[in-house]
């Protein structure tokens, strides 16, 4: 942390959006470190005191050093002068992966990479109780520490705003009320309602509650509660009467041995919501007992059902769920739910190598995306650990892998929708669709990079791609592409003929995706596909467009290489630098191929490129079409 600056570092939304969460790390100019919310106003609920970071560093070390896990494996110092303060840590072993960061529910984690369950796992978490978070439960929840994972629990009659956030961790969006509560405001002091309250007993009370100082009885700050429509909470405890408007926020479960836990909270409810309830309590003895013969006996035939559809469920679909714990929290759906979502497979959007995508809907209208994979070798339990780990595989510039469903030989995922369609749409259309502007495909070569580099620099290993072409780079509704298909190789199983062929038995590495790369860039410069050398009646004539590119860009014509349905409208520097990184990017000797984080630097413009050499195999081409022509 350089003097004077603050150094923080946010949440991310869910375990599949990358976007901004709830929570933020940070080192302030005071040198303190601190856990706060990024609600208004913020809450600090976790922090170490100003000055006293180097202090953090004994028992983190004793920490690590206690764990079978880490042991050995980490190292902390600290570094204090007049420039800078800073908390740093070093890897020790160069072969293991391990990450810091504040998950989405608030808290500050160190996770390892474990090789045999192909999973992250968090070795240590502060705060230890995720129940501390402000508000990680969302409004009108309890949170309860001893039932991790699901930690959070709507209250009596709410439900869930959002069960799809709710599945990727994002509890933020709490409950809503299944019936309205029953309030008409008569003057400021007065209302009339027909409410009940309920009560949540053990608990810790939400946040700042107001003080209703002339309620000397429970009965007085109920009715003060019931008289004002924007009350939805009391609790009397002392001779002390406390009432919340509003959204109920952190509200905890204690264990009841706490002094706390003796305290009562009184939700605020419509009758309506309560009415069988009270019924049930009414009901005579008798029709009671008899109830509950009857009862026991369906109990008895709904194990008995229990067992035959458990033992029917092994040879079946799994169960919806939340896979890979601190992994890629991606969802396992079952098979009957993706034929219901895409209409038994009706909407077919296109296929490729892996198998055909179709597109559906959940049952929340959120529109998927299905690819029903061929050739899926694995068992079921190595294809739920390599899910797991690409589902942890996020950037703005990879589809979002959902889930799966994994069932007897069933192999599909789940993406999420691009309302764009695949990249070869656009630049190879035959219909009378919009032309992509030259600035559009310049963002989409940069995206695309940005992609790849990812996969190949960022992750916590390399993953090679095999198969980059326009139609497995899908744009959403702002056309900021998405790579598809990452990974499938892991899988899938297949030999990639294509690629191998082109390679002739070179061992695959990274340079295979930036020839590819290289190869989509020729066809959105141009708009058209890569067209092999063909030979005509007057003889032999180069077709091939990458020999053009070349040509054309030793001459200093780059414009005349330019998609003519853009009608000139195009920068011509930018033209200029993304044919000088293709034509590298194609060269034969994978020796001779930038780097893709060095492709990145120059199509940002933060780094220039000599002209490239005519490779090999181009030069081969021209000197067939040049004895040709003689």
């Amino acid at each position: 942390m350089l003097t004077g600056f603050n150094w923080s570092c946010i949440s991310k939304k869910s375990l599949i959006d990358p976007g901004f969460g709830s929570y933020t790390v940070e080192v302030g100019t005071d040198g303190a470190l601190r856990l706060t919310s990024r609600s208004s106003p913020s809450v600090v609920y976790w922090s170490w005191p100003p000055g006293k970071l180097g202090e953090l560093v004994q028992p983190l070390n004793a920490l690590m050093d206690s764990d079978p896990r880490t042991e050995g494996l980490v190292k902390f110092t600290y570094q204090d002068n007049k420039e800078e303060v800073y908390l740093s840590y070093t890897i020790m072993d160069e072969s293991a992966s391990v990450s810091f960061l504040i998950d989405i529910s608030g808290q500050l984690k160190m996770n390892i990479w474990s090789q045999s369950a192909e999973s992250w796992q968090t070795v240590h978490a502060e705060p230890s109780d995720f129940c501390i978070t402000p508000a990680v439960c969302g409004p009108f929840t309890v949170c309860n520490s001893n039932s991790d994972p699901l930690f959070c629990d709507c209250m009596e009659t709410f439900s869930r705003r959002s069960l799809q956030d709710w599945e990727l961790g994002d509890r933020t969006g709490g409950c809503a009320r299944n019936t309205p509560i029953d309030c008409i405001t008569i003057n400021r002091s007065t209302a009339s309602s027909t409410d009940v309250f309920h009560p949540v007993a053990h608990v810790t009370l939400p946040y700042d509650p107001r003080r209703i100082e002339d309620a000397t009885m429970q009965s007085n700050c109920a009715e003060a509660c019931l008289n004002d429509c924007s009350c939805t909470a009391y609790a009397y405890s002392n001779s002390m009467s406390s009432v919340w408007h509003g959204e109920l926020l952190n509200v905890k479960q204690n264990d009841g041995n706490a002094i706390t836990s003796q305290d009562v909270l009184y939700i605020r409810l419509a009758a309506r919501d309560l009415q069988s309830f009270r019924k049930a309590i009414k009901s005579k003895p008798g029709v009671i007992a008899v109830a509950c013969i009857v009862s026991s006996g369906f109990l008895l035939l709904f194990m008995l059902l229990l067992i035959i559809w458990r033992n029917r469920l092994k040879s079946r679909d799994a169960p919806v769920h939340n896979s890979g714990g601190n992994g890629g929290g991606i969802i396992a759906f079952r098979y009957n739910d993706l034929c219901r979502a895409t209409k038994k497979f009706s909407e077919r959007l296109g296929g490729g190598g892996f198998g055909s995508v179709f597109k559906g809907a959940l049952s929340d209208s959120t529109t998927i995306e299905v690819k029903r994979l061929d050739g899926a070798r694995q068992g079921e339990k190595q294809f739920r650990a390599e899910m797991s780990s690409i589902g942890m595989i996020q950037h703005i510039n990879l589809v979002k892998l959902i889930g799966f469903c994994c069932g007897g030989d069933k192999r599909l995922l789940v993406y999420e929708h691009m309302p764009n369609g695949s990249l070869d749409g656009h630049l190879f259309k035959s219909d009378n669709a919009p032309v992509l502007s030259w600035s559009t495909r310049y963002q989409i070569a940069i995206g695309v990079a940005r992609g790849l580099l990812y996969l190949h620099k960022c992750y916590h290993k390399c993953i090679i791609h095999c198969d980059i072409k326009p139609e497995n780079i899908l744009l959403d509704a702002s056309f900021v592409p998405k790579i598809a298909d990452f990974g499938m190789a892991a899988f899938v199983g297949r030999d990639f003929s294509r690629v191998l062929t082109t390679f002739k038995g070179v061992a695959i590495t990274p340079k295979v995706d930036v020839y590819s790369f290289g190869m989509v860039l020729m066809e959105i410069i141009s708009g058209r596909r890569n067209s092999p050398e063909v030979c005509t009646s007057n003889g032999y004539h180069v077709a091939y467009f990458p020999v053009q590119a070349i040509l054309k860009l030793h001459e200093g014509d780059v414009q005349s290489l330019v998609d003519p349905q853009l009608h000139g409208y195009f920068n011509l520097e930018e033209v200029e630098r993304i044919c000088k990184v293709a034509c590298w990017c194609i060269q034969d000797n994978e020796l001779d191929r930038p780097e893709i984080g060095e492709v990145v630097q120059v199509l940002e413009g933060l780094q220039e490129l000599e002209m490239p050499p005519m490779p090999r195999l181009l030069a081969a081409i021209v000197e067939r079409s040049d004895e040709a022509s003689m």
